[in-house]
């Protein structure tokens, strides 16, 4: 070899330190995944001395939450689907994503409007003379009765009272005065409702049973199945963050927990637990509806901790863990830590001489 050759061969140096990446699996509920750097040489609380610092962060404290992460979907409760009562064309049809009120059109039918009243029972029959007492009659008497038609007190019996009051109705709608109400022309839903989806169409021919309507409730609700080994995380009146598409998040309230049931779709043999989140702040979801979520479940949480980024983690050498805090002029100084709840990137630490606001390394992998 040259002897200039020789010369060219770099010096190696008197101390050094190298930062080598592993990866350490962080036991915890979820099975959190922690990047920890292994520093070579050195006791526990040894000055470094000079060098150039890749990137640092702040010590923090603060309350850290530990989650699980189960998918869901957004939007609108209480879906149900409205038949056609009767035989006939589809003349008339609500817009979709629209309201219809109690005493409003729902759709019609060779030109006759079918109208949403209010009540729990499903109108069965039609409303005439001659019909026999019945729950249903009540409920009609009640509805007529809040729109000022009906005088006197509601109960079971059709009498002239209820033909009267229909007849009132029947005028003001513009609908032909019968005072009768054929099957099929009333809808009975206990409040307002939404067209989620007009499964008809205009000029469709329909027969009685046929789908025409897809309603849904009035406010945005998000929607679970947790596995039954997680079941444990839904607890009621229990708060969850919702993380919406675009990076956006909002919370919600666990307003309902189902019995076990078969997952919807794959095999149909998975066992699920149905959850139900009421949105805390509807408006944060803006427009959204119908799209898929992910929700985060707490299961564990520390208050006014300590907290560095789970990068800024060393193995040390003689055993455990420690972070490399930067003092003045640039120098850093390993100081010894205790790990405790993993969440979120960040990690609760205690350890001597480790204060909020201090700066640790976070090398650049």
């Amino acid at each position: 070899m040259k002897p200039s050759e020789q010369q060219a061969e770099p010096v190696p140096r008197k101390r050094g330190r190298a930062w080598v990446c592993s990866i350490a699996a962080v036991v915890a509920i979820g099975a959190a995944v922690a990047v920890v750097v292994t520093r070579s040489g050195g006791g526990a609380a040894e000055e470094t001395g000079h060098k150039r610092v890749a990137g640092t962060a702040l010590v923090e404290r603060k309350t850290l939450q530990e989650t699980v992460t189960s998918p869901g979907s957004l939007g609108y409760g209480g879906a149900s689907e409205i038949d056609a009562g009767r035989a006939g064309t589809i003349t008339r049809l609500p817009r979709e994503g629209g309201r219809v009120k109690i005493g409003g059109v729902l759709y019609a039918t060779d030109n006759q409007p079918v109208v949403l009243l209010r009540g729990r029972l499903p109108a069965w029959r039609a409303f005439k003379s001659d019909m026999s007492d019945g729950p249903d009659v009540r409920q009609l008497e009640q509805n007529l009765h809040a729109f000022g038609h009906f005088t006197g007190t509601p109960d079971t019996h059709f009498d002239w009272y209820t033909k009267a009051a229909i007849l009132r109705w029947q005028d003001a709608l513009g609908m032909k005065e019968t005072g009768s109400i054929d099957h099929g022309l009333v809808v009975f839903a206990p409040g307002e409702v939404r067209v989620a989806e007009t499964v008809a169409k205009v000029g469709d021919q329909v027969g009685a049973g046929t789908a025409v309507l897809r309603l849904s409730g009035l406010t945005k609700l998000v929607t679970a199945e947790l596995a039954t080994a997680k079941q444990a995380l839904a607890k009621a009146r229990g708060k969850v963050t919702v993380n919406l598409p675009a990076g956006k998040t909002t919370t919600g309230t666990i307003s309902g927990i189902g019995s076990p049931r078969q997952q919807k779709g794959g095999d149909g043999k998975a066992i699920v637990v149905p959850v139900t989140i009421t949105l805390d702040h509807p408006a944060a979801t803006g427009r959204l509806q119908e799209v898929s979520v992910s929700i985060d479940f707490p299961t564990a949480s520390r208050k006014n901790v300590l907290t560095v980024p789970v990068a800024a983690l060393i193995a040390l050498p003689e055993g455990g863990y420690g972070v490399e805090v930067v003092r003045d002029a640039g120098t850093t100084q390993t100081v010894a830590v205790k790990p405790g709840l993993f969440a979120a990137g960040s990690v609760e630490v205690t350890g001597d001489g480790l204060d909020a606001g201090q700066k640790v390394v976070v090398p650049t992998l």
